[in-house]
């Protein structure tokens, strides 16, 4: 089995896919934040509290299938070793915080892993539907779904006046969070991501980075999401949402072309030098590498680069994650080490491209 098979093996099926707008947007998500009455929010619960919410999502979830999604896998997260964490972590299946401390915390997992549902992180339920591109109809029909089972087999925290409870006050009434992960490479040269953040503020949305609150928006890729939840519809949050991110997506697209012509030379310069270090370098950092697959990848949306896909662009910015490489090669790797395999990976992959 070659490099390349052995990287698209360890990925979630939605990072194999080039969804819609796939030239600024590379994914989807959908969260809904759920809890189970007549027990404490996670987060304020003894132990046994978080045990009986535990053991009546597992069981809730056991020998439980879905058409179309197949069956639903729950994992204990502590009994799943901490580099297995950390790859739920770096393919956006778990939060940082839900990998920290695992006490009576599970993940359930569809086998495509384009639904992950942590249990008992901020809330009981967090049911995550992650699609390629920009799609969020489609992941809001299938968290909708899931939420439906759930319902039909646990309890769940609601108010009349106040909708769904959650933890936190921002997500009370749908519980709903969208989110749009964004690579806008020509919003950063040309300056104009601060006016992005301002006007995404004033929309009602917030803007993050590559693993969302507090992270840094590592390569130019930047997660916008809704900021309330009560006083609007599911579909009006998924509505609103998509035509935001349609319109950033105009605008990253008119900004590269501005680039183009205006300094295409210093451009090319830019994007050649990016290629040169990611097929030549012995070694390499994940930050170096990131930033320098941006390029790449803005790189392939122009022509710049030949005999490369956007999709293996894609798949190489999550296979260059610290955990996730060290799943590649099936162990633990010192630092430097993975360094050293994370430059040797990007070579072999990138061996039949050129600029």
């Amino acid at each position: 089995m070659g490099v390349k098979e052995v990287v698209e093996r360890h990925l979630s099926s939605w990072m194999k896919e080039e969804g819609p707008e796939g030239d600024a947007v590379l994914s989807s998500r959908i969260r809904l934040a759920r809890n189970l009455v007549e027990l404490p929010f996670p987060r304020l619960a003894q132990e046994e509290y978080l045990k009986r919410a535990f053991n009546a999502i597992r069981q809730a979830t056991e020998n439980a299938a879905l058409e179309g999604l197949g069956e639903l896998h729950f994992l204990s997260l502590a009994e799943t070793p901490p580099l297995e964490r950390s790859v739920l972590v770096e393919k956006h299946l778990i939060s940082p915080e839900e990998a920290s401390d695992v006490r009576y915390k599970g993940v359930i997992l569809t086998e495509d892993e384009t639904v992950s549902i942590m249990v008992n992180e901020e809330d009981h339920l967090r049911i995550q539907s992650i699609r390629a591109g920009l799609n969020l109809e489609s992941a809001w029909e299938t968290a909708n779904r899931l939420d439906d089972f759930y319902e039909s087999r646990l309890e769940i925290a609601f108010s009349e006046k106040r909708g769904y409870l959650t933890a936190c006050p921002t997500n009370v009434g749908t519980g709903l969070r969208a989110s749009v992960m964004l690579h806008l490479p020509g919003l950063a040269m040309t300056d104009q991501v601060r006016r992005l953040v301002a006007a995404s503020g004033q929309l009602g949305l917030a803007v993050r980075g590559l693993f969302g609150e507090g992270s840094e928006a590592a390569g130019n890729i930047f997660q916008i999401s809704n900021q309330l939840t009560l006083g609007h519809t599911e579909e009006e949050i998924v509505q609103h949402l998509t035509a935001v991110a349609k319109q950033i997506v105009q605008q990253e697209r008119e900004a590269r072309r501005a680039v183009q012509e205006q300094a295409r030379l210093k451009l090319e310069d830019r994007i050649g030098r990016a290629f040169g270090l990611l097929a030549n370098a012995r070694q390499m950092t994940a930050s170096e590498a990131i930033q320098l697959l941006s390029e790449l990848r803005l790189g392939v949306v122009l022509g710049l680069v030949k005999g490369l896909s956007l999709k293996a662009v894609n798949e190489l910015m999550v296979a260059i994650r610290p955990s996730v490489l060290q799943k590649i090669m099936g162990r633990e790797l010192e630092p430097e080490e993975r360094d050293i395999h994370r430059a040797a990976l990007l070579r072999e992959c990138l061996a039949g491209a050129s600029t």
